[in-house]
């Protein structure tokens, strides 16, 4: 522990145990480590303002940044890397390598060294079924580093997230194939996604080519092309095995490969720890090889399981996907209101509360009598989940929400906040996605099926218009018709906050119209696009012609 008088605590970086934890012993002080360290943004008003002017003008219409103009504007300098560099060898710790655009320098050193580096304790805890390397209290660092460091992620090395995937399920309706959903959002047919890369973030686990194949051949399609990146040395010692989170990024490339078939999907993989989230969001949105237009994420966890520095980082590295042209979205959770969270009051989760993404919540959609499609919230009925939604604790209501009717919260303070979700579409795996997976057959759900899906449709749009949409958010609110887009949900099992006509907390501003979506958001004020006219439809699209 740091001795000296001038040192500084940082901001954001409390860590609890995880309810139920107990310290269980020492951990190994000559044990190697890495952790990341993400230094302080740059002109952070001026960033927010670029994302609200690039959220106000058509897609066709965007000057997103490259990446290379992106990290000359808003990446760390020297002024901010040397000094880390500096104090890691005053600390006997390795400099593994620094990203001026991902604002990151990694650290490797002795659990010993790094523990005295940064003023922590680390132990070995259990709870919750599980043992994990942990802390509690904040990280402490020297007061040079103050002005400097935003986080230091990895001391701590408990499981972060939870996947928004569940399935097999008892099945209510019968489950519907991939292709099939598609079908009945009307994603266009002649769009395939050719030319687009598809982003999925992966925690804990790794990707099984034999398995990928085999799901892809029941569902009687071909496999797409699928490309693995290694975050964090993730693939070091992950047991190749069925189930668990194997599955559930095959399950994901499912979803993605069967919407938007010709997309490339890169796969990056990373240890399910707040470093190995953050590091795998921050590679693929600055991978400079790959280039991804579109990051779909199917992992979250309540906003009070998050330290705020990593609320923070996270959130700012989707701001640099708005600036990049990069649309992200995010499962809104699979337990409803409570998200997991045992204290008696309503939760949404992160990063969809993050207002940088495009929130996933969802339905249950079934095929009923002759043919006619029935879609409602998806509720509490049965044991098979419920699709997450609510109000932030943590952000605040964008502007772009300020006329659907986001209630108050319904914890104490009736807090006003960030709506949760944006969209929706199916999820109930009692009436879910039919597919194959390590031998099971059933029907599979959760909002992570939808930010997938999502994610395809986005794709399919891109290669309609020809350069990447980016940050949707403010041009989806702000269509005066939006049943024109969306199919609205009003009805199905309500949790604490009740669906309803228009958006509400369950569905969002509702699920996909696919293909006039793309048209309406691909064509250029008062245009028409292959015979829709978009001023019969009575869009509102809220900008002036350029």
């Amino acid at each position: 522990m740091p001795t000296r008088l001038d040192v500084v605590t940082l901001r954001g970086s409390d860590r609890r145990p995880l309810t139920g934890g107990r310290v269980i012993g020492p951990v190994d002080p000559a044990e190697r480590i890495e952790v990341s360290v993400v230094t302080r943004s740059r002109s952070s008003s001026a960033r927010a303002a670029r994302i609200e002017a690039l959220g106000a003008r058509p897609l066709n219409r965007r000057p997103h940044l490259t990446r290379a103009r992106f990290r000359e504007i808003y990446g760390a300098g020297m002024d901010q890397i040397g000094p880390i560099e500096t104090f890691a060898a005053r600390h006997n710790l390795e400099v593994l390598g620094a990203d001026p655009a991902r604002r990151t320098v990694e650290l490797s050193g002795r659990i010993e060294d790094l523990g005295g580096a940064f003023g922590v304790k680390l132990e070995r805890w259990s709870a919750r079924d599980l043992e994990y390397r942990g802390r509690t209290g904040p990280i402490i660092l020297p007061a040079e580093l103050g002005p400097v460091v935003q986080g230091v992620f990895g001391l701590d090395d408990r499981p972060q997230a939870v996947a928004h995937l569940r399935g097999p399920a008892t099945i209510v309706a019968p489950p519907i194939s991939p292709a099939e959903i598609g079908r009945l959002y009307g994603f266009p047919s002649e769009l395939d996604g050719g030319g687009e890369t598809i982003a999925i973030v992966n925690l804990g686990g790794r990707l099984r080519p034999a398995g990928l194949h085999a799901c892809f051949d029941a569902l009687g399609l071909p496999t797409p092309n699928v490309v693995a990146v290694s975050v964090d040395d993730s693939y070091d010692g992950a047991p190749e095995h069925a189930g668990g989170p194997e599955g559930d990024v095959t399950l994901e490339i499912a979803v993605a490969g069967a919407l938007a078939p010709a997309a490339t999907i890169v796969v990056y993989s990373a240890p399910n720890t707040d470093r190995g989230f953050l590091d795998a969001l921050t590679t693929a949105i600055h991978d400079q090889r790959h280039r991804p237009s579109v990051v779909s994420i199917a992992w979250g966890a309540a906003e009070c399981e998050w330290t705020q520095q990593a609320m923070r980082a996270i959130d700012e590295a989707l701001q640099a996907a708005a600036l990049l042209g990069i649309t992200v979205l995010a499962a809104a959770g699979d337990d409803g209101a409570r998200d997991q969270v045992d204290d008696g009051l309503a939760h949404v989760d992160f990063p969809a509360s993050s207002p940088h993404v495009l929130a996933c919540g969802g339905t249950r959609l079934a095929l009923g009598a002759r043919g006619v499609t029935v879609e409602t919230a998806w509720g509490r009925v049965g044991s098979d989940g419920a699709g997450g939604g609510g109000v932030s604790n943590v952000f605040r209501l964008p502007s772009w929400q300020a006329d659907v009717g986001v209630p108050l919260s319904v914890n104490p303070g009736r807090r006003v906040g960030r709506g949760v979700p944006d969209v929706a579409a199916s999820a109930d795996p009692a009436a879910g996605y039919q597919m194959s997976v390590d031998g099971v057959v059933g029907g599979f759900g959760g909002t992570g099926f939808v930010a997938t899906l999502w994610a395809g449709l986005i794709a399919c749009l891109n290669q309609r218009l020809g350069r990447p949409a980016g940050y949707l958010n403010p041009l989806l609110y702000r269509r005066t018709n939006r049943s024109v887009l969306f199919r609205d949900i009003a009805h199905g099992p309500s949790d604490v906050y009740p669906a309803r006509p228009g958006w509400d907390a369950h569905t969002g501003l509702g699920s996909p119209r696919g293909g006039v979506l793309i048209d309406a958001l691909a064509v250029p004020f008062r245009r028409r696009a292959r015979g829709l006219d978009l001023d019969g439809l009575g869009l509102d699209f809220d900008f002036e012609a350029e």
